[in-house]
């Protein structure tokens, strides 16, 4: 019995960084059905995350200064 578990531990694959990436891209918005933040909590691999999340965090920051700065040099 003890070697059926480890082969289910086995045939769990981690999933890409672009899959981490989606995820990460979803979670900005707090948009995800159940099903898919099962699979992808039993997936994903916790360093994509963090790398994902300061990727996501970094594009976001650019993205509201580069807004705020375009309507400054307006007014």
């Amino acid at each position: 019995m003890e070697n059926h578990d480890k082969d289910d531990k086995a045939s769990v694959k981690t999933a890409s960084f672009g899959a981490t990436m989606k995820a990460v891209f979803w979670s900005f918005f707090g948009v995800r059905k159940r099903r898919d933040y099962e699979h992808d909590a039993a997936n994903l691999n916790p360093i994509h995350v963090i790398v994902g999340g300061l990727i996501g965090v970094a594009l976001f920051i650019g993205i509201l200064v580069f807004v705020v700065r375009m309507v400054v040099a307006k007014g």
